[in-house]
Formats: C-alpha cells, structure tokens, sequence
C-alpha cells in the first residue's frame, strides 16, 4: 500500500497559519508596473552617510572581518549605553544588560522567545507593524489586539488595554512613534499605561526604532518611567535614525536575567551581527547625531506637505508626529483600503500600502511613506488627487 508524499504536510501547523506579509503580497504586483512612485516600502530615501560607509570600509581593510563576542563589540555596547542616558534617561549597564542583534526584527524575535511559554498572550497596539503578530504566534504566543483611533492620534488607550486582558495576559508591546500611523504617546498617557501594567505585572517590550524621528515634543520612553526599567525590554537599532537598513544592526536593552536568556538563543541561532555593521554603527552612534537631525528636518518639510495634500483632496488624515508614514482615511472613496491601493497603482501608477496589512484595525485607510523626495511626493500627490477626484465625478 502507497500514498502520495505531501510536502505541504511537513510545515508546522503553526507556521502554515502565518500570513505573507500584506506588504510584500502588495509589492509583488508593484513589481511587474513601471513609471511607478513608491509611497509603500518604509525605508530611509538617503544614503547611509559617508562617514557611517567609510567606517565600514576601514574595518575591511583592516581584516576586521571576525566573529564578535555574542552579545556584541563591548565599544558598541558602551557607546549605546551612553547614548541612551543622554538622550532619554535610560541607565543599562553595558556588560550584561545590552545585545546587539541582527535588526530590530531579531531582537523582537529573541526576546518574545525568552518569555513566552506556550498560550501566554501577548497585548499589542494596533495598527501595527506587519511582523508583530506572526512574530508571537511564531514564539507560540497568544497574539491580542488592541485597537487604536485616528480621533485619538493612533495613540492607545490604558483602559483599552486593561479591558483586553485576561489571567493568561503576560506581555505588553508598544511602537511609539507607531508604523504605520505615525501615533505618539504623551508622558501621562505612558504613565497611565505603565500603572496598568505594573497592577497586572506585565512585562513591556518597547521597539522604539523610530524615536529619533519625533517630530513635536520629545520621545518620552516607557523604561524610564518610575518602577518600569526592570520590567521593560527596550529595542531600538540604526535603520531608521542613520539609513543603515541594509547593515541590519538592532540592539535590546533590559533585566541582566532576560538578556541572559535571549542571548542563549541568539547564539545558537545567529551567533553575532556583522562585525563591519557594528564597526559601521560605532561611528554611526558617535558621530551621527548631525546627520539625523538633518534628515529628520527634511521629513518633517515631507510630512507637512503630503498631510496637507491628502486632507485637501478629501482624504482625511492626521498629523503624524513620529516616524516618516502618514496614515489616511480612504473611506469617502467607498473603496476597501486593498481596492484603493491596487487601483491608485494601476490607475495613476502611485504604490502606497493597504491599511489592511497592519491588521483589521487599519481597515479603511492607506500608508504612504513620505521618504521619498519632495518632487517625488508632488507628482504623487497630484496623481492621487486626480484618482479621488475621478472616484467622486
């Protein structure tokens, strides 16, 4: 007796449930069009600065080229030590509470394997990164949204996070400034949160990527609110602030016991990040601050103009006062937000994301990216205007 070897059977049940991301599935059929501005991968449009590339050519030449200590080059880990108690408050000690990881991703993905234990549930804002979701079902987690409002800034609620949690809630995660909606979060909307979290004793896992790009007031952490820091895992890395995101440099910060535990996996499954990226991020941390207020002020010109474009052709769209996305309403359009975006790229050869790819949450609205050029947002712009207002004729 024969039967016919199925491959697809192999998978892990758990790994077959994971969805392609909503961004890539988009971007495959951007692929195959031309003349098209792209408004939808969230990358930095600037080079990585000169400064930041010759450090790392240096490191060639000089036969750096090496394995690092696990946990990362100490004079990385000093520098961003010392960095975060500059800039935000935050106290970590270099030798034991700091790893450098291979992106921000990694560093999500080792630290949700440290602490979760099968059916544990995991609280996260939403709309929300494409890989926050997968990436805890993946740890065998629970994934529980929580969903966020435009008339509130994209901000999230501490009563709509104690309303979702049951006894098996473990983790809270957050992203301020937020991809894709560009929401913040005020000192006394954080405190409220970390009461909740601290009455439940959650643990809070903070990816904090885009903190440099805040654009009214100052990013304001969660770890450095009263009771929090041995309770948080904070993760920020270099893509963003310095367009590093080809050298894949994150790094994640908190409790000596919990970096202990994330550094087990991260040495069997990794083992280090690129010797020449962190060569690369040294000089980046150290001598990169110019460059990344200058790109910020360019994004904030960006942003101004594109928000004000999407309100005046109709679609509403909020002030976002972090990161380089801006989040509008397509709902005047009658459109789904996956209709809108594929017949804007069809139509008017403009490529922006599906608000449906950041969860059900963001249903309804579309990500454009303004990390393009301000000629680039103009005539993307002007075809958009053109699109909506066919829509309505």
């Amino acid at each position: 007796m024969s039967s016919e070897f199925q491959v697809n059977q192999l998978v892990a049940r758990h790994v077959r449930s994971i969805p392609r991301s909503g961004i890539r599935e988009f971007f495959d059929i951007v692929q195959n069009q031309s003349d098209v501005i792209s408004l939808g991968v969230g990358e930095p449009d600037f080079v990585t600065p000169w400064h930041i590339r010759e450090a790392a050519i240096y490191a060639l030449e000089q036969g750096r080229t090496s394995y690092t200590s696990n946990l990362g080059l100490p004079k990385l880990r000093e520098a961003i030590s010392a960095h975060l108690l500059r800039k935000l408050g935050l106290t970590f000690d270099p030798a034991t509470q700091i790893l450098i990881a291979v992106g921000v991703s990694e560093a999500l993905d080792i630290t949700l394997r440290a602490v979760i234990n099968p059916g544990d549930e995991v609280l996260y804002h939403e709309p929300c990164y494409v890989s926050y979701s997968p990436s805890i079902a993946l740890a065998h987690g629970i994934p529980v949204a929580v969903p966020c409002r435009a008339d509130n800034g994209f901000a999230v609620s501490a009563d709509r996070v104690e309303q979702a949690l049951t006894p098996r809630s473990k983790v809270l995660l957050l992203n301020f400034p937020t991809n894709p909606t560009g929401g913040t979060m005020t000192r006394v909307e954080l405190l409220q949160i970390a009461e909740v979290v601290l009455r439940h004793n959650l643990l809070v896992i903070t990816d904090e990527i885009y903190s440099e790009l805040t654009f009214e007031g100052d990013h304001v952490s969660i770890a450095a609110l009263p009771g929090m820091r041995e309770r948080v895992v904070f993760l920020h890395g270099f893509s963003k602030a310095y367009a590093m995101t080809g050298f894949r440099i994150g790094y994640a910060c908190g409790p000596a016991d919990l970096i202990e535990a994330m550094m087990r996996i991260h040495q069997y499954s990794m083992l280090c990040a690129s010797i020449i990226s962190q060569e690369a991020a040294i000089e980046a941390i150290l001598h990169g601050e110019a460059d990344t207020l200058e790109m910020k002020e360019q994004y904030r010109a960006r942003r101004n103009f594109i928000v004000h474009a999407l309100n005046a052709m109709g679609l509403p769209c909020h002030l976002p006062r972090g990161s380089f996305y801006a989040f509008p309403c397509v709902q005047p359009t009658g459109l789904s937000s996956k209709e809108f975006a594929i017949r804007l790229l069809q139509e008017e050869r403009v490529a922006c994301v599906p608000g449906g790819a950041f969860g059900p949450s963001g249903e309804g609205y579309v990500r454009c990216c303004f990390a393009a050029s301000l000629e680039q947002l103009e005539e993307a712009a002007a075809r958009m205007a053109r699109f909506v207002a066919r829509l309505r004729s």
